[in-house]
């Protein structure tokens, strides 16, 4: 019986799953949402919310145990500057894992996983509706020619 062991092997040899798991923490952190395969998805939660929760507090003891288990300088400031105080108040719950179907080769169960409290980019539907708005005007604009 496997009691005690909580840790999914995903078919990988021990090293290949730490760098894996290593890999989708920091494309995580950089990204702020991935799709994985769901168990990928679930076993990457074990490792990304202690990470979070490291860069909560802010030390030089942190940032070095954060650095050994990322090895990403530019991931390590973003995780104490950014995204350590955005989840100041908060006591867990950092992701989310969202079920988004099947993938098309294998039938792999698919999730996407996103941190909560991502900040709202107001840019991007303001560009949606400028090009919504060319649009309809060069479609004016060709009727009219006609």
């Amino acid at each position: 019986m496997r009691h005690g062991h909580g840790l999914r092997k995903l078919n990988r040899t021990s090293a290949h799953r730490l760098a894996m798991l290593r890999n989708m923490t920091v494309s995580l952190l950089r990204h702020e949402e991935i799709r994985t395969t769901l168990p990928k998805a679930k076993e990457l939660r074990r490792v990304a919310k202690p990470m979070i929760t490291l860069g909560k507090r802010p030390s030089l003891a942190n940032r070095r145990l954060a650095y050994d288990r990322l090895r990403d300088r530019g991931i390590v400031a973003k995780l104490f500057d950014d995204l350590g105080p955005r989840f100041a108040k908060r006591n867990g719950g950092y992701l989310r894992i969202l079920k988004m179907g099947f993938r098309k080769g294998d039938n792999a169960p698919l999730a996407l996983v996103t941190l909560l409290d991502r900040p709202e980019t107001d840019a991007a539907p303001a560009g949606d509706e400028d090009k919504a708005s060319k649009k309809k005007t060069k479609k004016t604009e060709q009727a009219a020619a006609s």
